[in-house]
């Protein structure tokens, strides 16, 4: 079995495109999305989120109106990705989802190099800085397309006894990604949600430990966790980043950490000139 190791600095390019991905649902890779997002927006970033997931969770976040264009229309060929843009703020643009998607991804999992696709339609994205991309929790076209775009992908997991399957099948498939589609492909990091080293929950701790100690997954690791915070959910349901819902959280606070560690990866020039 053959891993992507975290080769430390990734290579700076124009657009900083960051897929957020697990092969299990409910592990926070949705709010980790937007999240980070919304803090690369307030670093003063132009951001794009671009919602991949037919729940469209990510979505529902923003009050944009049902008219507004989607990504099932990209898909169709109806529009192009720039035309799906709609803008949220001074530095933020979403392109949202509908559930319809997941009719239309099986269709567009049928189309002969499909796998390129969001690699060609973010080509002729204009004057953005990251793209981050919200992913199924599957391993289905959806997922694929975005990784063959992607510099980098980070996988949020859960600490516990069951929760390593997915990851592994995601790293698997990167590995066959990066080699047949997408030589700049990496695995940016694995971070806990719902986790901190002072919780007393020894199940948790015991998961942590192992993964620290594994020789492959070991240096993938990120710094920072995300620790339970009903902000969160909250900020989501009112239709607010964390930032401007919660300031003072630990919501708030673990994003900005996460979100610091994600820029030194990707672009360490952008953290030494803030």
């Amino acid at each position: 079995m053959v891993y992507i190791y975290d080769i430390g600095h990734l290579n700076p390019s124009a657009v900083h495109i960051l897929t957020f991905a697990n092969n299990k649902g409910g592990v926070g890779k949705t709010t980790s999305a937007l999240c980070v997002a919304h803090t690369l927006a307030g670093l003063g970033f132009q951001v794009v989120l671009l919602d991949c997931d037919p729940q469209a969770n990510a979505s529902k976040t923003f009050a944009l109106p049902p008219t507004a264009p989607h990504l099932g229309q990209v898909l169709e060929e109806k529009i192009s990705l720039p035309q799906a843009l709609c803008r949220v703020n001074e530095h933020l643009q979403v392109v949202r989802a509908e559930r319809t998607l997941a009719q239309q991804e099986k269709v567009f999992g049928t189309q002969p190099d499909y796998v390129f696709f969001l690699r060609e339609q973010l080509a002729s994205l204009q004057k953005v800085d990251y793209v981050v991309i919200d992913t199924p929790p599957s391993l289905a076209a959806l997922t694929v397309t975005s990784l063959v775009a992607s510099d980098a992908v980070f996988i949020p997991l859960h600490p516990e006894f069951f929760g390593n399957e997915g990851m592994t099948a995601l790293i698997d498939m990167c590995t066959r990604l990066q080699k047949n589609f997408n030589p700049r492909l990496r695995i940016g990091g694995i971070f806990f949600t719902e986790y901190s080293p002072t919780y007393r929950r020894t199940l948790h701790h015991q998961v942590v430990q192992q993964l620290q100690q594994d020789p492959t997954l070991g240096p993938l690791l990120m710094q920072t966790t995300i620790r339970e915070n009903v902000a969160l959910p909250e900020s989501q349901s009112m239709r607010q980043s964390i930032h401007e819902w919660a300031p003072q959280s630990n919501g708030s606070a673990d994003y900005q950490r996460l979100t610091q560690e994600i820029i030194s990866k990707l672009d360490p020039s952008s953290v030494s000139s803030m």
